[in-house]
């Protein structure tokens, strides 16, 4: 009986361990981890140019102990992409793939802060923009790192394939498509569980927020380029106006949401660019308007993209326009992203983890948000990989409680004032995220 109980009690102190041993390793871990967020803010990169971003996290995951290929990614147009793939072989078991994105955006930073970023780049079209980690793709990558770290001094504690992937070029929501048209899962395995975290500008650090279900919209990228007849700015009766064409139809859409969709059905519709004419007594011949579609349903989508494409048409109709001057709607597939969907067996069985490593105060129930992303792609067509992807608080909590006093909103995640406190953000993440994978992992 003595020893049954010896033998129970050797079984019990792997997790007894995982429960005491974490926080301190990752406490050990911190001054380095912060150092290289730090680094990482200050030297931020636009998607499809995430040479020195790859390369920094691509070295910490060798030194970690994972075998790691680099320049993983094919775009649509042929080019390389800088996607990272890191893999630990750790016996018979699931194999469980933890993403990380990689990009900054083009916000030139105005934070103040010590290490706040001065970079300039080229954007897509080749103007000269300043360039920031606006969204906390860095927390993203310092905490991935942490995880890497974590697991490697944890590998008693689980068994299978861990796959560790730096995504490039989510802000353009064309990197994982990019890695999966090279192949990611026949040449790396394909995961039974993909999982991911962002950070959350409403939400406190030191606190994580789960959604089961849909968590970010779908979305499409729509042009609208609406075409007219053009001529002297003062004789516009032997014109057709696509400016004031233009006018009418970004009114008229906005009855689509309003008007023409289920109030049940959330939806949202955002014209973001409107381009035309080269001088105030010009009437141009055509004026350009770049959309954004989000819902959580792709038959919605495809009902909004119909309903817009036949509120152009009605307008140039009603005004006259000849029909080989008919407006062009342009729906651009490979620039949409499907809904984000937490898989609710999935999300059932991490949120006891979460509640277990970091207390039931500090694990709140979220809801959807209409912002996309790419993520959702690496489950494959039909949801056939169970993801999920968990919130990390990133708000300081005075700041939080300031704005909460004086009712002044928080800045947004693609403000050039956003600033999240990483110190305890990165640690939440980081022992999250690793707790997470040990629970699916474990032996």
């Amino acid at each position: 009986m003595k020893s049954l109980a010896l033998a129970l009690l050797a079984c019990l102190l792997p997790t007894l361990s995982s429960a005491q041993d974490l926080p301190v390793f990752v406490n050990s871990e911190m001054p380095q981890l912060l150092a290289t967020y730090k680094s990482l803010h200050q030297h931020p990169e636009l998607s499809h140019q995430e040479k020195q971003t790859s390369g920094l996290l691509a070295e910490d995951l060798r030194k970690a102990g994972f075998t790691v290929t680099e320049k993983v990614g094919k775009y649509e147009d042929g080019t390389q992409a800088y996607g990272v793939v890191a893999v630990m072989k750790n016996g018979t078991g699931p194999t469980v793939l933890v993403r990380t994105d990689l990009d900054a955006l083009p916000v030139e930073e105005k934070t103040g802060l010590p290490y706040a970023s001065t970079a300039r780049s080229k954007n897509e079209v080749g103007d000269d923009v300043g360039v920031m980690h606006a969204c906390g793709h860095d927390i993203h990558i310092t905490t991935m790192i942490g995880v890497a770290r974590a697991l490697a001094h944890m590998k008693g504690q689980w068994h299978g394939t861990l796959i560790l992937i730096g995504q490039p070029s989510e802000e353009r929501v064309d990197g994982a498509r990019a890695m999966l048209n090279d192949n990611l899962y026949s040449r790396f395995g394909k995961p039974d569980y993909a999982l991911a975290l962002h950070d959350d500008s409403t939400l406190e650090a030191g606190k994580v927020g789960v959604v089961s279900g849909p968590v970010l919209a779908g979305s499409a990228s729509v042009d609208v380029i609406m075409r007219g007849l053009g001529g002297h700015g003062a004789r516009p009766e032997a014109t057709k106006d696509p400016v004031v064409m233009s006018a009418q139809f970004i009114n008229a859409l906005q009855t689509i949401v309003s008007r023409q969709t289920p109030p049940q059905d959330p939806a949202v519709v955002t014209v973001g660019s409107i381009h035309g004419g080269t001088k105030r007594n010009i009437i141009p011949d055509q004026v350009t308007m770049l959309l954004t579609i989000r819902t959580f349903s792709d038959q919605l989508k495809s009902n909004i993209i119909a309903d817009l494409t036949r509120t152009a048409q009605g307008v140039a109709l009603a005004a006259g326009v000849p029909d080989n001057r008919a407006p062009i709607v342009t729906n651009h597939e490979n620039e949409g992203v499907p809904v984000t969907y937490n898989d609710p067996t999935l999300t059932a069985k991490l949120m006891p983890v979460f509640v277990r490593v970091l207390g039931s105060e500090n694990v709140l129930e979220r809801k959807p948000e209409m912002g996309s992303e790419d993520f959702g792609l690496l489950g494959l067509e039909n949801r056939q990989i169970p993801v999920f992807m968990l919130r990390v608080g990133a708000v300081a909590p005075e700041k939080m409680a300031e704005s909460q006093r004086t009712g002044q909103p928080l800045p947004s995640l693609h403000s050039s004032l956003f600033a999240p406190l990483p110190e305890p953000t990165i640690r939440t993440g980081v022992i999250a995220m690793t707790a997470a994978v040990v629970d699916l992992m474990s032996k």
